[in-house]
């Protein structure tokens, strides 16, 4: 049986490099002002999908919501082996919280067709909410897996995982279709070379509209004669709008997201002092002692 796996990805800002512009004044992320990279846990979900590509022959699609330059974390899916590349953008889904995202990607596997597994990363580094994968698994209908660190079997009807836990792991199984949150449990695989030769110049409709010259579109022709190349090459990324996956304008973007981001900040902890604990029962002792004695410990 052949089964089809749909992974949810992001493209976020290295909050390694945070900045003093790293907010705009409306409380949301400055994501243009920080360099973007694809979100690490969502790299450890595509991996598992392919693994499950290369086990049972699984077709794995990888979508994305974001700005049209997300479609760069889809062109590195399909460098490490995606089958079929999505992305959903437009200017109406800014804003998003995790409410109004979830609802979003709902939309979005909605259009897309039935799915047997889900797969998103746990959390994305921007935000660290853990929220979007159990938000859209509650939209979807579907039960959840969260933490999950190994897909043990995929057949008749379920999904067997190993997932973490606090001092261990659980075996969990769940009827299909159903939605896996990852942890970073395994080793994304590196892209392929020759995958990387042939999408290289994997391109949604936006992007071709720019590279025309006109990203308002009015050169219809020369983007309809790219898009037509390109899609009989195997080369287009699918590209919705919030119209194209029929999402309610009250529901997505800043309208849709009661959460507003107070602040942003890098925070880099610094020892005011240091001081030597000899490595013996005696040292470790008086190290103790100290500790209750100013009431860090107890």
């Amino acid at each position: 049986m052949s089964y089809s796996v749909l992974v949810f990805v992001k493209q976020v800002p290295d909050t390694q490099n945070i900045s003093g512009d790293a907010m705009t004044p409306e409380g949301t992320v400055n994501r243009a002002a920080l360099p973007a990279i694809f979100n690490p846990e969502d790299l450890n979900a595509l991996e598992l999908a392919l693994e499950l590509k290369d086990r049972y022959g699984a077709r794995v699609v990888v979508a994305t919501m974001g700005m049209p330059a997300a479609a760069e974390v889809l062109r590195q899916s399909l460098y490490r082996g995606a089958d079929e590349a999505v992305l959903v953008t437009d200017r109406a889904l800014a804003g998003a919280d995790t409410l109004a995202t979830s609802y979003t990607l709902s939309c979005c596997a909605k259009k897309l067709g039935r799915f047997d597994l889900i797969l998103c990363g746990r959390q994305a580094i921007d935000g660290d909410t853990a929220q979007v994968g159990p938000q859209l698994a509650e939209k979807l209908k579907i039960p959840q897996l969260c933490y999950v660190e190994e897909v043990k079997s995929l057949e008749k009807g379920k999904v067997t995982v190993r997932r973490a836990i606090e001092g261990g792991y659980e075996i969990l199984e769940s009827p299909l279709p159903a939605l896996l949150t990852v942890i970073d449990a395994n080793e994304p695989r590196p892209m392929n070379a020759k995958r990387l030769m042939k999408y290289k110049r994997a391109r949604t409709v936006s992007e071709i509209a720019k590279s025309c010259g006109n990203s308002n579109y009015t050169d219809a022709e020369a983007v309809a004669e790219a898009q037509k190349k390109l899609e009989k090459d195997g080369l287009l990324i699918r590209e919705f709008s919030a119209a194209d996956i029929d999402a309610d304008p009250a529901r997505i973007g800043f309208p849709g997201s009661p959460t507003k981001v107070k602040s942003v900040m890098s925070v880099v902890l610094t020892a005011s002092e240091a001081k030597s604990v000899p490595a013996t029962d005696e040292g470790i002792g008086l190290l103790i002692h100290e500790l209750i004695s100013d009431h860090t410990l107890g």
